[in-house]
């Protein structure tokens, strides 16, 4: 890592040792089942995704093939904002904010424009992320379940070439029931400082908060292989043995970066394989 980068996450990390997230204003979630499995890191071109982690899959399709599908740190950042809200005010109806910089702040994004500023980004990746259809399915010898749902039910996002300026209506959507109850039932706690510090790479984003969702139920040791991690998190690699050697590679990468900001979690490599050993979760299970 850069030092500047490296610098940074060590100063966010002890400013997440010192405060808990609760008591920092910073307890945050994610939906368990966009957190077992991943949403594309960059633009495939394809209007169709799966993800595989065991026996559960995630399936993604673009409802219109010219929108596409979301990637990127941007929807990730998105998804956890909605569940934040929706857990924090109980309501399927989430209003995002007077303007868009106070949204974009929530968000841990900094406004800026032009082609590859990130209020293009937010603009693009929150169509993307609405346009999408979700299957989550556990399928083994005894069962067979499915869910399908999209986010929202309604949506009015309004955009302004000035940031600050108040929109005549507040941008605002409507959870579906399906979404909601997601969320609801099965939220994962994560720390919104954690996830700002990660911004930069969708990888790290989603190791985190598979991380801490996995310490917070794992009972022993567990080995996790390469291509299996690869089906999970995919990342756009070959499907072969060259694949998942770089697969490794950027996944090892990306974990130090983890590491740094969630230096509990009891991680070791043996035998071409992720050991998982039991460590307090990064955030604590609700009660």
């Amino acid at each position: 890592m850069a030092t500047k980068q490296l610098q940074k996450l060590f100063a966010e990390s002890l400013a997440i040792e010192a405060e808990q997230a609760k008591d920092a204003g910073a307890l945050g979630f994610m939906a368990r089942g966009l957190v077992q499995a991943t949403m594309p890191h960059r633009d495939t071109g394809e209007n169709y995704h799966v993800r595989r982690n065991g026996d559960y899959r995630l399936i993604m399709g673009a409802k219109d093939p010219d929108i596409g599908l979301p990637f990127g740190s941007v929807p990730r950042l998105i998804l956890s904002w909605l569940a934040t809200e929706a857990i924090r005010t109980r309501e399927r109806e989430l209003v995002l904010g007077d303007t868009m910089s106070v949204f974009m702040r929530e968000l841990g994004l900094v406004p800026t424009g032009g082609r590859w500023g990130t209020i293009t980004q937010l603009k693009d990746q929150s169509k993307r992320l609405f346009n999408a259809n979700i299957t989550c399915s556990y399928t083994n010898k005894d069962q067979d379940t499915s869910a399908d749902f999209t986010l929202t039910d309604y949506k009015s996002l309004w955009w302004h070439n000035n940031p600050d300026q108040a929109g005549l209506f507040q941008s605002k959507v409507i959870l579906t029931e399906r979404f909601y109850k997601e969320i609801i039932e099965n939220p994962v706690p994560v720390d919104t400082r954690a996830l700002k510090a990660l911004k930069f790479s969708p990888m790290a984003l989603d190791i985190y908060c598979w991380l801490t969702y996995r310490m917070s139920y794992l009972k022993q040791p567990t080995a996790i292989t390469w291509p299996q991690l690869q089906a999970q998190f995919g990342a756009g690699y070959a499907d072969n043995e060259n694949g998942i050697k770089n697969f490794q590679r950027s996944f090892t990468q990306q974990l130090k970066k983890v590491l740094v900001v969630y230096p509990e979690a009891n991680i070791d490599t043996a035998r071409g394989r992720l050991i998982l050993k039991p460590s307090r979760p990064h955030v604590a299970k609700l009660k």
